[in-house]
């Protein structure tokens, strides 16, 4: 078992490895592109992460990650990247080697280090301070299957992690585009959860409706196409922000997707990065354990600049008008092919870190669910006294 003093007073930590960048789901599959070494390159770049602020993700050992996962599927999982191959058997019951899970050469090794990253932020985490693993953020996967991209669920395995070092309640909010149907499978019924998700409605994976209350908790908000700057923030000061508040945290957990950005390919939503950006500072002061990982986003110029932003604003950096030469060069160097949203980019996505705000009308549909929600928070908040 790892250990660590605590690192409260250390300022934030950025949890990442080289595996990111050498490593990738194929070369036709949504996660082909760069994500989290750009992440890495970027904040470099900008000057915002000097090597003391930088922690080397280990890889999690099959023993660690049967906190949630099954012996067997783990098993599996080992298996076949070693074989580069599944059996028909392993396919059906394990959910390997499909069309979203694919079989490459490090489909054990690549999610094991973003899980190992998020089991040692729950250790570090034990005495207070504030982590970002951009790797993170794997919400889909289920503890005998592969699941939606994801062959490991690390935000539950960091919320197991946390309770391991006597951390009771967990706020876990996620605004990624997809419902986190593997976080609420593991803590729908668990009354020192707190689960918010912000997704779009009728999109993969067909989960999260808002009457679905776990053992009253949970608090799912379906939205709308073309979901905007002003919605989000309306969601935020009407829902997320009341229901932690009254919740009393001991930690944060944030999965901050960036799928629901304008430029994604996998969704609809219409959010600029400015709107990641103030969730990721409204919840911080809220908590004193705060963990931020990464999740869905598959525009690898969106994505690299989202995430870039959500470290600048985990330490308090000013966000320049435009990207120095290093940072920019950074983006350029980038390809993405296979995509109708990489021809003609706007140059402003390699010259910029912030989008323009995409405000617009908080629509009625939406105002109606929210004050749907508003009224359960208040009801439970009587109970979280």
């Amino acid at each position: 078992m790892l250990t660590s003093e605590p690192i409260a007073d250390a300022g934030p930590r950025f949890i990442g490895a080289e595996i990111y960048r050498t490593s990738s789901y194929g070369g036709w599959h949504p996660l082909r592109v760069p994500r989290v070494s750009t992440v890495m390159d970027m904040s470099r770049a900008m000057g915002w992460l000097p090597r003391d602020r930088f922690v080397t993700s280990p890889r999690a050992k099959p023993a660690a990650l049967a906190a949630w996962h099954s012996p067997g599927y783990l098993d599996a999982l080992v298996r076949a990247e070693a074989e580069q191959r599944v059996t028909d058997e392993t396919r059906d019951r394990h959910g390997l080697g499909t069309t979203s899970n694919p079989v490459f050469p490090e489909m054990y090794r690549r999610p094991a280090t973003a899980a190992g990253g998020s089991i040692l932020a729950g250790e570090l985490l034990a005495g207070g301070g504030v982590i970002y693993n951009p790797a993170g953020g794997t919400h889909h996967g289920m503890p005998d299957r592969a699941n939606g991209f994801c062959y490991l669920n690390d935000p539950v395995l960091a919320i197991l992690s946390m309770r391991a070092r006597g951390v009771r309640r967990v706020a876990y909010v996620d605004i990624d585009a997809h419902h986190p149907d593997g976080v609420e499978a593991a803590f729908a019924n668990d009354p020192d959860t707190l689960m918010i998700s912000v997704h779009e409605e009728r999109r993969w994976p067909f989960t999260g409706g808002l009457e679905d209350q776990g053992g009253g908790q949970v608090f799912n908000l379906p939205v709308p196409r073309g979901f905007n700057d002003s919605e989000m923030r309306a969601v935020l000061q009407a829902l997320i922000l009341p229901a932690v508040a009254a919740f009393r945290p001991d930690a944060v957990v944030l999965q901050c997707g960036s799928d629901a950005l304008e430029e994604d390919p996998l969704s609809r939503l219409a959010l600029s990065n400015n709107a990641h950006w103030e969730v990721v500072a409204a919840l911080r002061p809220l908590t004193p354990r705060y963990l931020v990982l990464g999740g869905g986003g598959y525009n690898p110029w969106s994505v690299g600049r989202c995430w870039t932003g959500v470290w600048g604003t985990l330490t308090r950096q000013e966000i320049p008008d435009r990207l120095p030469v290093e940072a920019e060069e950074v983006m350029r160097a980038i390809h993405w092919t296979g995509n109708s949203r990489a021809r003609n980019p706007s140059p402003l996505l390699f010259e910029t870190l912030r989008d323009a705000p995409r405000e617009g009308p908080v629509g009625a549909e939406l105002r109606a669910r929210l004050d749907e929600l508003e009224a359960r928070v208040r009801a439970m908040a009587r109970v979280w006294v």
